[in-house]
């Protein structure tokens, strides 16, 4: 009998899963914000320290100096990959043009922007000059190596979500590429709301949002928004349906703060203003689940990389005491979990 010769093929092994860059908003490096701001050094550390994170994310304070950043990289090993801020059109054109500037220099490649609902004499901000503002940004980020992406967040001129279809296909028109930043609690959080919903043109909502906003939803909006290649880059941030407001501290006299962030892990007694109930994060968890599997399987059409953004301020975690920083560790440890679970 003739001795079975090996194959000249060997056999084939499994794919090595592609690793999922998980990066941190430096705002969110922080225990909370009754101790004093940790400098930019300390931040840097700390988020190496933790091993959690590939880059940070930072957003453009003008009074600001930079010139630390490049430095602060190479050390700790930790890239700016990302940068941004929030712009009212006819008011903030040189502060957008300097800062994708310096982002690009610094070495970010993803310019996020907020930009408001009105234009700074008032007016509601119309498509046409939202337009003219992002392709500003679009030419001087295509010089600079650092693209611009538009956030869907409240108080911006897509918190009225359906326009940001409108404007995606008029830039279609132009073959001009629409780049949006996705977080999924500037929507989620909104669900049962009656004036959050109005705020977002959706008064007349018979199912309090859930066909537009709910990840179970009929006509469910992040997935139109995906599917279009729109979305460029993520945030990660949980909420949870039903809670009315952050009453512990105020975004403008009398006026509470928003409820878009509810801790991932349970905080310790008395340093959130509610009960905690793992159960009410599961809407906003089946929607990043979403995300992670349409990044897994449409490579070229969805952002690949998500920025964990837990942070103070009125209408996140401010006035709370719980630990923001490992909230957001907490949280970049379940991304790489589910991420690995896809391959």
């Amino acid at each position: 009998m003739t001795p079975a010769t090996p194959s000249s093929t060997p056999p084939a092994t499994p794919a090595t899963p592609r690793p999922l860059p998980v990066g941190i908003n430096l705002d969110g490096v922080l225990r909370h914000d009754g101790l004093p701001t940790p400098t930019a050094g300390e931040r840097l550390a700390w988020v190496a320290r933790s091993g959690a994170f590939d880059y940070v994310e930072k957003n453009l304070d003008p009074r600001e100096d930079f010139s630390p950043y490049p430095a602060l990289a190479e050390q700790h090993g930790l890239p700016l990959g990302v940068m941004g801020g929030i712009f009212c059109v006819g008011r903030d054109e040189v502060f957008m043009r300097w800062g994708i500037a310096l982002a690009g220099r610094l070495g970010a490649r993803l310019f996020n922007m907020q930009v408001f609902a009105r234009h700074a004499d008032g007016h509601t901000l119309s498509d046409e000059e939202l337009m003219a503002f992002y392709l500003d940004a679009l030419d001087h980020g295509t010089r600079a190596g650092c693209l611009p992406s538009l956030e869907v967040h409240v108080d911006m001129w897509n918190e009225r979500f359906r326009r940001v279809a409108a404007v995606g296909e008029r830039l279609a028109q132009r073959h001009l590429p629409l780049r949006l930043t996705l977080d999924h609690s500037h929507l989620i959080f909104k669900l049962g709301q009656a004036a959050e919903l109005a705020a977002s043109g959706l008064a007349d909502a018979p199912d309090g949002g859930h066909a537009l906003l709910a990840p179970d939803g009929a006509a469910t909006l992040y997935r139109d928004l995906l599917r279009e290649g729109w979305v460029v880059h993520a945030h990660a941030r949980s909420v949870a349906p039903g809670v009315a407001c952050n009453p512990v501290q105020q975004r403008a006299p009398g006026v509470p703060g928003r409820a878009i962030q509810y801790p991932f892990i349970e905080p310790p007694p008395g340093s959130f203003h509610t009960d905690w109930q793992a159960q009410r994060l599961e809407p906003w968890k089946q929607a990043v689940r979403d995300l992670l599997h349409w990044m897994r399987t449409e490579p070229h059409r969805a952002p690949q990389q998500i920025s964990c953004e837990f942070i103070p301020f009125p209408d996140y975690g401010g006035g709370a005491r719980y630990d923001i920083m490992g909230q957001n560790i907490a949280c970049a440890h379940w991304l790489r979990q589910h991420w690995a679970a896809l391959h």
